[in-house]
């Protein structure tokens, strides 16, 4: 593990950020989704006191407690990762019921499939998308709104808004690039680079880690390791980790695109895409899944929905049922599921 070095005046700028991004009214009540322990719970605890706001805690992350303190509190603000979001759209339809007020859910942490995106919409909560690194202090890019986008469906509304989107407000720069010479991809939604950022909501360094921190920050830019594509209109969106692609017979496939071709089938609860070492291919597709409760399903018929819905080589060639690791903030743990996938 390595120590992530802030300053201040990071902390205050993304701090600011967040209330500009979400137009934060005075007096918002949130609740404390999202652990202040994770990366300084992406600088809310400035953001809510600078606000006057009120912060509602809850000791464990149930879909009843947020259901109940949304209604008893009247939260009305919240963060949390996809895992969040999904616990709460799968939730019982009498948790659901009562909440007569606006709230406004800001979801970050792991790309959010766009199945998982619509299912919360269609609730009736206001989701905004971020993203963002401890190293930048939490949200870093915005999937900013259009108001042109409203008029789409919501399906469409929610595959735009899975992009991870634009610079966030005071966050100086961001690019995608050549990792190795930093020329700027072509914004054409295909051409693969590197995220970069650069500005005062970028950290100071890796604790006592010179070596690190100075390959970290080549060439003046900070370099994220996530891999994207530029969109024509200006938003990126992620494709994958670097270290998720899965490199199947020389061709490149997103652990990320396979994820949410998953997360559309009505019986997956959950979904995690990584490689599994293949002495033909190099590697292939293996999927780790958790179905609904009641639900069953077979590895043919769901593998079958997959090649339906995307490339056929991209579709999994192993799947395992079963619950996925996580760690304490809702992270899917894909290092255990890829030595998981290699002793299969």
């Amino acid at each position: 593990p390595k120590g992530v070095v802030s300053h201040h005046r990071g902390a205050y700028l993304n701090a600011v950020s967040n209330m500009m991004a979400w137009t934060m009214p005075a007096h918002p009540v949130y609740l404390w989704t999202l652990p202040m322990f994770h990366a300084n719970g992406w600088c809310f605890p400035w953001t809510i006191a600078a606000m006057i706001g009120t912060s509602v805690c809850l000791r464990d992350v149930r879909e009843d407690a947020i259901y109940e303190l949304i209604k008893k509190e009247k939260v009305n603000y919240l963060c949390g990762a996809p895992i969040v979001l999904n616990l709460m759209a799968n939730a019982a339809d009498d948790l659901k019921q009562g909440i007569e007020h606006k709230v406004n859910i800001m979801t970050a942490g792991a790309a959010p499939p766009a199945a998982i995106l619509e299912a919360i919409q269609q609730m009736g909560f206001e989701v905004i998308h971020v993203y963002g690194l401890t190293e930048t202090y939490g949200p870093a890019a915005v999937c900013a709104w259009h108001e042109k986008w409203n008029d789409l469906s919501i399906t469409e509304q929610s595959e735009l808004k899975s992009r991870q989107g634009v610079c966030y407000p005071l966050q100086e720069s961001i690019m995608v690039a050549d990792p190795d010479t930093l020329e700027p991809v072509e914004k054409d939604g295909e051409t693969m680079g590197e995220i970069f950022f650069r500005g005062n909501i970028v950290m100071k360094g890796y604790l006592k880690n010179p070596d690190t921190t100075e390959k970290a920050f080549k060439g003046g830019w900070f370099h994220s390791g996530d891999l994207a594509v530029w969109h024509k209109d200006g938003y990126i969106q992620i494709k994958d980790r670097s270290k998720d692609v899965i490199i199947s017979g020389g061709e490149n496939i997103s652990s990320i695109e396979v994820e949410a071709t998953l997360y559309r089938h009505p019986q997956v609860m959950e979904a995690a895409v990584v490689a599994r070492l293949n002495e033909k291919w190099g590697e292939t597709p293996c999927a780790f899944v958790t179905l609904k409760d009641g639900e069953e399903l077979s590895s043919e018929e769901l593998i079958e929905f997959c090649r339906n819905n995307m490339a056929h080589f991209k579709a999994p060639r192993t799947i395992v049922f079963g619950p996925l690791p996580k760690t304490s903030t809702g992270k899917i743990q894909k290092f255990k599921l890829r030595d998981q996938a290699n002793q299969l």
